[in-house]
């Protein structure tokens, strides 16, 4: 914040439903420390001599928006201040439950990513309106929207709206980004206003997710108007494409005045390349996709919009490199994993906190892929520096993957994990000829960089014998992702390839039947043809394939599959192929690496 001259006050708002969540695992306990420095002193610290008070508008009677993001917001404006204004003379002094060196706050240092700006754009023309039968409001705001839907129908809203009626506006944004809906307006006081969150349509209409599916989402905050003119705007911004207001009619002409804010993480770029129309069109795409999932570091997709994970920092930051670079993100990634490793040495799925049931192996090997990536990486200036850093946790991580190897020396999934997180139907029975490969290819990865830091390691040698072990996958017909089982998948193929497990010959022969799998559109699976890997998984058989210098294959693959999605009028990278599951998203940050490709 920018002081003026003479006295100053600063007011802070601070909104915790206490519910954990993706990037937050709640303590019991929530706060806020801050401090003003003048010219590296600081003059002004938090502590007792503040004043609080709790909001009342508020509800904490409130539901997770899903287990990705914090919840929905329930707020009475009739209850609400003018807090920045207010005579805080008769506020309780705040409680001091720990000082700036205590636990809870050993961990604060300055931000490690730019800061994001925020854009206001107004909301002029919807993209459909609908007017109906107000409906009886319960304790959940997305419920009640997607009732209010069922009940009416597309036409304008009359200026005056009638109590006992509701009208909905939806507008789209253009593509999926975070964002926060608002709106200026007037009421008699007491009508309900639903704000919500959509990303996608199905056969032509507005998608609103369906809380009984696997991600839980009801993104609608609902906001009680007060009497008069007011702006309404909520706290947490969401991730959608279509926003949408739903107001009870209060007898009142509303006269309603739209308006979006926009946060974005400014990123110093370099021109796109210039290709041909195809091409250029699939960068286009994949640059607005990792733009847009690049907030305060790397989020899958903007509906997720605190999803922080690991894995898919590696294709994210592989596209990212290609217009900036800014390593921030990237080194990020790499500390905040760092920092969560539990107990015996496993590094965290999601970042910064850890959900078990999202537990994933093979995002420990991601993990040593992005300390590798600094080598080559733009803007990182001592890749080594950042490997000394980290070394204690890549020895005891590799460590602890050790000890789950069998007598056949190969590995098996820790208990309570999963072995990889990915939407292709390949096979997940162990021992895993996929979990292993990645496996090993993180051993070569970790050997390398112990030999230009003048470390003494084994990983080599432990590579060594797992290659050898994996021989035992090779059937008397090909390679299978687990012994005597189903063939094996087209990222297992791949993987063969980048680690040097076959020889030149075969990896030839491997390579043919990778490419002719991506160039043959079908997406479902197919008799005497290899598991077709998922668009974040293309990025290892680009790999695979720029090893055996087939650069022409990776741009032709591109052209066919990202151009597919071009010729469809998406904006964004979806998820997978098809995102027809519940809550597929069509903005996801991983399925945009062929921008690094291009």
């Amino acid at each position: 914040m920018n002081l003026r001259p003479g006295v100053n006050r600063i007011a802070v708002q601070v909104y915790s439903p206490g519910h954990s969540y993706f990037a937050y695992v709640h303590r019991g306990a929530c706060g806020l420390i801050g401090w003003l420095e003048v010219d590296g002193v600081a003059v002004l610290t938090t502590g007792s001599h503040w004043k609080t008070r709790r909001d009342w508008s508020w509800s904490d009677r409130v539901e997770r928006v899903s287990i990705y993001g914090t919840a929905v917001e329930d707020r009475d404006l009739r209850l609400a201040d003018d807090w920045l204004e207010a005579d805080a003379s008769g506020w309780e002094a705040a409680r001091v439950v720990q000082g700036a060196k205590g636990a809870i706050w050993q961990d604060l240092r300055p931000r490690a990513t730019a800061l994001p700006v925020e854009e206001v754009r107004k909301l002029d023309a919807p993209w459909q309106a609908r007017v109906g039968p107000a409906v009886t409001a319960t304790s959940d705001p997305h419920d009640d929207l997607r009732k209010a839907f069922s009940t009416s129908s597309i036409g304008s809203a009359p200026a005056l709206l009638p109590k006992g009626t509701q009208a909905i506006w939806i507008f789209d944004l253009g593509d999926s980004r975070a964002c926060l809906g608002g709106v200026e307006l007037t009421a008699a006081g007491g009508e309900r206003l639903l704000v919500s969150y959509a990303e996608k349509l199905r056969d032509g209409e507005l998608l609103l997710s369906d809380p009984e599916t696997y991600c839980r989402m009801r993104p609608t905050d609902r906001i009680t108007l007060r009497p008069g003119r007011q702006v309404v705007e909520g706290f947490t911004p969401r991730g959608a494409r279509y926003l949408v207001f739903a107001l009870e009619g209060g007898g009142v002409a509303a006269e309603p005045k739209f308006h979006v804010r926009l946060p974005m993480t400014p990123v110093l770029e370099r021109p796109l390349p210039r290709l041909d129309p195809v091409l250029d069109g699939v960068a286009a795409m994949c640059r607005r996709t990792v733009l847009n999932c690049l907030q305060d570091g790397f989020v899958d997709g903007v509906w997720r919009e605190s999803s922080l994970w690991l894995g898919d920092a590696v294709a994210q930051d592989w596209a990212l490199r290609s217009i900036s670079d800014d390593p921030r993100p990237l080194l990020f990634s790499i500390d905040m994993a760092a920092e969560g490793a539990d107990a015996e040495g496993l590094l965290p799925s999601v970042l910064p906190g850890e959900i078990p049931a999202y537990a994933v192996t093979d995002y420990n090997f991601s993990w040593v892929e992005l300390l590798a990536g600094c080598a080559t990486h733009p803007g990182v200036v001592e890749p080594e520096a950042v490997w000394q850093r980290h070394w204690g946790t890549l020895t005891r991580m590799l460590e602890r993957m050790a000890l789950s190897r069998g007598a056949d020396g190969l590995l098996r999934n820790p208990p309570g994990r999963r072995l990889f997180l990915d939407w292709s139907p390949m096979s997940r029975v162990e021992p895993n000829l996929t979990l292993n490969l990645r496996y090993l290819h993180a051993l070569q990865l970790a050997a390398g960089m112990a030999e230009r830091v003048w470390r003494t390691a084994d990983w080599a040698a432990e590579g060594a014998a797992l290659a050898a072990a994996l021989q035992g996958h090779r059937g008397p017909d090909g390679w299978r992702e687990s012994p005597d089982r189903e063939a094996a998948s087209q990222l297992a193929l791949a993987l063969l390839i980048l680690t040097g497990v076959v020889d030149q010959a075969e990896a030839g022969a491997l390579a043919d039947r990778i490419v002719a799998r991506s160039l043959d559109l079908r997406d479902e699976p197919m008799e005497g043809q290899p598991t077709l890997a998922s668009p974040f998984m293309h990025h290892y058989l680009f790999l695979a394939l720029h090893r055996l210098g087939r650069r022409a294959q990776v741009r032709e693959i591109i052209a066919a599959r990202w151009g597919r999605w071009v010729r469809e009028g998406r904006p964004t990278t979806p998820e997978n192929w098809s995102i027809d599951f519940p809550d597929g998203s069509a903005c996801h940050g991983f399925s945009a690496h062929p921008l690094g490709w291009l």
